[in-house]
């Protein structure tokens, strides 16, 4: 049994979004973590506020030095996604090509800022569209991705959405799908609990249909829906821990601890969290000579 530490946990800075940058990296500090899923959106940082290519590169160096300096490293760019315009399942093809290259510069992004992982999601289709229709685009954008994400050494992470956020990937049978279907080895799947716990898959499940493929972990409880602060919700999340040990999962577990009810004072959402884990992880674990 490979057992899990405080090393293995992230925080995705998403619910930092009303707070400064160096805000995020000091909560980060007093919380004593290292590790960043970095999402993609203003006032952070977004590709889109810059004039210019080489103004978005500077930017990412100037955050990465911030990052480095405090020992801290990013381990996944997380674009934002769930919003209009971004669809990679969109029926129009400008819409889908824009959605295409949004995600061809969060590999380029990612990898300036030291990450080769981009977290991704299956978009969506219409509702009056036959979903299998949707769902061919998705796959068919998800392919197309991989082979770029192949070429530059990127893997893209891609969960399971809540059933309100879309009608294509959200369950564990629709994650077997998938990969199935897109049939890359730079596709690999991330484990949302809270999303898994709403539509009642079980994650031993997961490691069960897809081995090997399972790299990460959104972290958060529930409700089982809503993204909680661990301990605020009735999520068997010490189960989840073990479930995970139990399987050799190495990867990380990201804090989403992301619902609007913690945006006025986020360092809190993240610091209970941390203690929440602290009582069952240790800091560390001794790795093997």
């Amino acid at each position: 049994m490979i057992p899990l530490s405080m090393d293995n946990i992230s925080v995705m800075s998403v619910q930092y979004w009303h707070t400064s940058f160096e805000y995020f990296l000091s909560s980060m500090e007093r919380c004593q973590l290292k590790n960043i899923e970095l999402w993609a959106g203003a006032p952070h940082y977004s590709y889109d506020c810059f004039e210019t290519r080489a103004e978005a590169e500077a930017h990412i160096r100037a955050m990465r030095r911030q990052i480095e300096a405090r020992g801290m490293q990013v381990v996944m760019l997380t674009p934002e996604q769930l919003n209009y315009p971004i669809n990679i399942a969109g029926r129009e093809a400008g819409y889908r090509k824009k959605s295409l290259d949004y995600f061809t510069r969060a590999m380029e992004d990612a990898l300036l800022f030291g990450a080769d992982r981009v977290f991704i999601t299956s978009g969506w289709g219409l509702l009056d569209e036959p979903r299998e229709d949707a769902w061919r685009r998705s796959v068919d954008s998800l392919g197309e991705l991989c082979a770029r994400a192949e070429k530059m050494g990127v893997s893209l992470v891609i969960e399971q959405l809540q059933p309100y956020e879309s009608n294509l990937l959200t369950t564990c049978d629709d994650m077997v799908r998938m990969l199935n279907e897109v049939s890359s080895p730079a596709l690999q799947c991330c484990v949302d609990l809270v999303a898994m716990a709403v539509v009642g898959d079980e994650l031993q499940d997961f490691f069960d249909r897809l081995p090997g493929k399972v790299r990460h972990i959104h972290f958060a409880d529930g409700n089982p829906s809503g993204h909680f602060i661990c301990g605020d919700g009735n999520l068997p999340l010490r189960g989840y821990l073990a479930t995970l040990e139990a399987n050799q999962y190495s990867g990380y577990l990201t804090l989403e601890i992301n619902d609007s009810i913690y945006w006025d004072d986020p360092h809190t959402s993240i610091a209970r969290s941390a203690e929440f884990l602290r009582r069952w992880l240790p800091e560390t674990v001794e790795k093997a000579a």
